[in-house]
């Protein structure tokens, strides 16, 4: 198994991506490699005077450009196809890897990841999930978290079913809870889009719908899989982030907060592309790189992507 990674994408790029590709490779299953890619002029040196071990555990691929987080992603990709990201993405879709991983600009991750793999057939509307820590203990996955502000019933709809398929092949939930972020929790609550939605998540018999939940229960373990928009998922993580930062400033030290730092993670993957496509907070830290390495293996182990285009063939 092959694991690329994006040695100059994020805010602290390379130092802390390579930091964090050496506590990853120091912990590395037998039969996982990282693929880091990058200028090597400014990569090589970090890896010198390193652990023997865990720099034998790391490709290093050439790449000689850089798309910048302010950069328009579109055109970005046209004009740079040898930045890291393009190089990833090149790598990804020749199957010389099983996994691409980034911290860069996010849209770059997602026009990159729909013009090279592709989204899997039938999928409306590729989504970018995030992991919302739960009281109960482990994670839901709430889709979408960015990647498509306004979102049609059927496209929520097909939120709710692919999410369920991933929960239950990287979470290992037999039958997972779906269940719709609302402003109540009766069934006739919410906008004209959110209660036809209710509607078809009702009627779809490869999910197992369980209602809605509001703000108050995002923590509360009520769903394994949490169904909006992106505009309300990304506004809902964000804050869900924010309480560990000021738990932090504030001196709180609690297990539960802890599990809502974005390191704890490290990234989200892009669902309903033909692969395993992670991607990261910019000001991602060593250890989040890490994290989001661990994410990846088990993505790939899980075929998640393969299992989601089966259910929709």
């Amino acid at each position: 198994m092959k694991i690329a990674v994006d040695a100059m994408g994020g805010d602290f790029a390379p130092e802390a991506i390579v930091e964090g590709v050496l506590l990853a490779a120091a912990e590395l299953p037998e039969h996982v490699t990282i693929v880091l890619i990058g200028k090597q002029s400014s990569v090589a040196p970090l890896l010198q005077n390193r652990n023997t071990e865990s720099v034998a555990r790391i490709e290093l691929v050439d790449a000689d450009d850089v798309i910048e987080m302010s950069e328009h992603p579109t055109r970005a990709l046209s004009q740079k196809p040898n930045s890291s990201i393009g190089v990833g993405f090149r790598l990804l879709k020749d199957k010389q890897v099983d996994a691409f991983c980034s911290a860069g600009n996010t849209g770059a991750m997602h026009v990159g990841a729909l013009f090279s793999v592709k989204a899997i057939e039938g999928i409306l509307r590729p989504c970018i999930a995030g992991f919302v820590p739960q009281i109960t203990g482990g994670y839901a996955i709430m889709l979408d978290i960015g990647a498509n502000a306004d979102c049609k019933p059927e496209v929520l709809e097909q939120f709710g079913h692919i999410g369920s398929i991933y929960a239950k092949n990287v979470f290992g939930i037999s039958r997972p809870r779906v269940a719709l972020m609302n402003i109540g929790s009766e069934e006739q609550k919410g906008s004209l889009i959110a209660q036809a939605t209710h509607q078809l998540l009702k009627d779809n018999q490869h999910i197992n719908f369980v209602g809605n939940i509001e703000g108050g229960d995002f923590f509360d373990g009520k769903a394994d899989v949490i169904v909006t928009d992106g505009f309300t998922g990304n506004v809902l993580f964000k804050l869900g982030e924010s309480f560990y930062q000021v738990a932090n400033r504030r001196g709180i030290q609690d297990e539960f907060l802890a599990k809502t730092n974005y390191e704890s993670v490290g990234g989200s993957p892009i669902l309903g592309v033909n692969g395993n496509v992670i991607i990261a907070h910019g000001i991602s830290s060593p250890l989040a790189i890490k994290n989001m390495i661990g994410l990846a293996i088990r993505q790939v182990e899980s075929d998640s992507y393969v299992k989601i285009a089966q259910a929709l063939s």
